[in-house]
């Protein structure tokens, strides 16, 4: 396990982020998208993505083969806002004590003393989340939902913001264990890389082909305080999502447990992850309310990890992914007369 704990470092000195200038809350995003965008090459829409989940107040699931820059992007996300930041190495041999802290006897005190774990930080950063045992994935699960550890009786609360990153392989690859259902079901959204286009991966050549003396990663400042990061999260708690987008939003999720191609849809929490990460990405566009589009652009990564296909679903070469765009397809898309008319109501 390596953890690294001081505020804007993985593993150098602490850097110090400059001082925003206004109080646009979409300038200070704007400023994090830039710097990851500075270190993942040609992956716009990833960055997006990680940033929605970010001010969404949610966690995320890198998953992709090895080497395509899952780690680097939760690093970079992480090294652009000035916060505490721990790393994680999960592997087979790691305890659920050693994520979450351990209770020591302390001789002189003739009592026992609460040692944090490396999941006290603002950004933990779980690497090869799979490759450790369902029992310590499970460690993470009272965190990620209640923002609070406990241990031996006792309940500590964790700082704000708080978000996992996770990267993963695919369950095919060799020592790996698959995500408990409860587990997938707490992250906000699941990502994958993919490759990089020839133009994107001739430009990684010429940064990180080791000619240059720091690697981009390592030049990335903070660009942001994490009470900027906290009064993003605020604004974006206060865009307006219209009661047909609500509805439409259950009845996205409502379809996934009726699907024939699907034996387990998403749960609740889904829908509250989707309409919060709706809100994030209005608020990214610029925008005080929601709109369709929102959801619709958000229902594959909130949704498909969540969903478990039949196993003739499976044979057929379905996936979940193909499921919830069948349902984008086929869910009535809610009446653009309701926004109209709230915008108007706001103006005057």
């Amino acid at each position: 396990m390596t953890t690294y704990g001081e505020p804007g470092s993985l593993g150098g000195p602490p850097t110090r982020a400059e001082p925003s200038v206004g109080g646009d809350p979409t300038t200070t995003a704007e400023r994090i998208r830039r710097a990851v965008e500075g270190v993942i090459e040609g992956k716009p829409e990833v960055v997006r993505l990680a940033l929605t989940v970010l001010l969404a107040e949610g966690h995320l699931l890198i998953e992709d083969v090895p080497g395509v820059g899952k780690t680097m992007l939760a690093k970079a996300l992480a090294r652009s806002v000035d916060c505490s930041v721990r790393r994680i190495q999960f592997t087979p041999d790691l305890l659920p004590s050693d994520i979450t802290g351990v209770s020591v006897f302390d001789q002189q005190r003739r009592d026992f003393e609460f040692k944090p774990g490396a999941v006290f930080a603002q950004i933990v950063i779980g690497d090869e989340i799979n490759r450790a045992s369902p029992k310590t994935q499970s460690a993470l699960l009272e965190s990620m939902e209640e923002r609070q550890v406990t241990v031996d009786g006792h309940t500590y609360e964790l700082p704000s913001p708080f978000m996992v990153v996770a990267t993963q392989n695919p369950v095919e690859m060799e020592g790996t264990y698959p995500l408990p259902e409860a587990q997938r079901d707490r992250f906000m959204a699941r990502v994958s890389m993919g490759y990089p286009s020839p133009e994107a991966e001739l430009r990684m050549l010429d940064v990180h082909d080791g000619s240059r003396q720091v690697s981009p990663l390592e030049d990335l400042q903070p660009v942001a305080h994490a009470h900027e990061v906290v009064k993003l999260v605020e604004a974006v708690r206060s865009v307006h999502v219209a009661d047909s987008v609500r509805r439409y939003a259950v009845d996205l999720v409502t379809a996934t447990r009726h699907h024939p191609e699907l034996r387990l849809g998403a749960s609740p929490r889904a829908t509250l992850h989707l309409v919060r990460a709706a809100r994030a990405a209005a608020a990214l566009a610029g925008r005080e309310f929601v709109l369709p589009d929102d959801v619709q652009a958000l229902a594959v990564p909130v949704l498909a990890h969540r969903l478990l296909p039949t196993p003739q679903a499976q044979l057929g070469g379905r996936t979940a992914e193909q499921a919830v765009l069948d349902l984008l397809r086929r869910t009535p898309v809610p009446d653009p007369s309701a926004q109209a008319a709230w915008r108007q109501a706001r103006r005057l």
